[in-house]
């Protein structure tokens, strides 16, 4: 019970993130969108070099000296499952809609404060963009749960990876509702209870996992997280990024990431 009580307060935590890009958008009169940029190329840095030279080899030698080359194939199948799966949630959800496609420079937040004397619309897109962002926060959840139930020592870092991510997240549910109503405590509101979507899809997809994973088994969850994450990275976190900023300041954030990865695995 300790450990689930840790890993649930990481989730938490790290799908509440989503109220910093609140104050981001409220509080700070001109936030620089090169260091946000950096930022999320450190997230998908993260956790791209996580999968790749922990979660999927530890899975693999788990599962080879039981079930030989059959247990690699698992591994891999769990892998591409997961990537599948998380396109799926993406591709459910009209671009329009789509967290990840809205908000991505200064510019088109000045468009929404031009159109803010259309609050119907307004609201519709900020309402939308939450009930967008819940959904693609469940499997978000579910790999932060598991890494922290299974690996705490890797919780951290994949916890602010997905922290970061969804900092901008945040700020595209918050900006067209606080400009539709007015209030800023609204816009807050709704931008940090859609965070709650993670702990919430970590819940469900544990109780869904929990009845089939047994034994060695259980190690195919770090194929699964991999494939969330490596997704999440390719799809979401590296475009927006390279939206905020430069490209080469994207692609220094993604190997600081790497190399930070790679010194707390060697140090710690």
């Amino acid at each position: 019970m300790g450990n689930f009580w840790f890993a649930f307060s990481l989730t938490l935590l790290a799908g509440l993130a989503t109220g910093i890009g609140s104050v981001l958008a409220f509080f700070t009169r001109k936030f620089d969108t090169r260091f946000l940029a950096v930022a999320l190329g450190f997230s998908a840095g993260v956790m791209i070099f996580i999968s790749f030279t922990d979660l999927l080899p530890l899975a693999i030698t788990t599962l080879m000296p039981v079930y030989s080359k059959k247990g690699e194939l698992m591994v891999f199948a769990v892998f591409f499952l997961a990537v599948i799966l998380t396109a799926l949630i993406d591709m459910v959800i009209p671009n329009s809609e789509n967290p990840h496609e809205l908000l991505k420079d200064k510019e088109e937040m000045q468009e929404i404060k031009e159109v803010r004397h259309q609050p119907k619309k307004l609201l519709r897109l900020g309402l939308f963009t939450a009930v967008a962002l819940a959904l693609h926060n469940l499997p978000e959840g579910l790999a932060t749960f598991v890494s922290a139930m299974q690996a705490p020592s890797l919780a951290y870092p994949i916890a602010l990876a997905i922290a970061i991510h969804n900092i901008p997240e945040g700020i595209a549910v918050s900006v067209p509702i606080y400009f539709a109503t007015g209030s800023r405590k609204k816009a807050f509101a709704y931008s940090f209870l859609s965070g709650l979507a993670e702990p919430i899809g970590a819940l469900i997809g544990y109780a869904l996992l929990m009845p089939f994973l047994r034994g060695e088994l259980f190690v195919l969850v770090f194929p699964f997280v991999a494939g969330i994450m490596v997704y999440i990275s390719f799809d979401e976190l590296l475009p927006a990024a390279r939206e905020y900023g430069r490209h080469h300041l994207t692609i220094i954030g993604l190997f600081i990431g790497m190399l930070i990865m790679a010194l707390s695995l060697v140090l710690l």
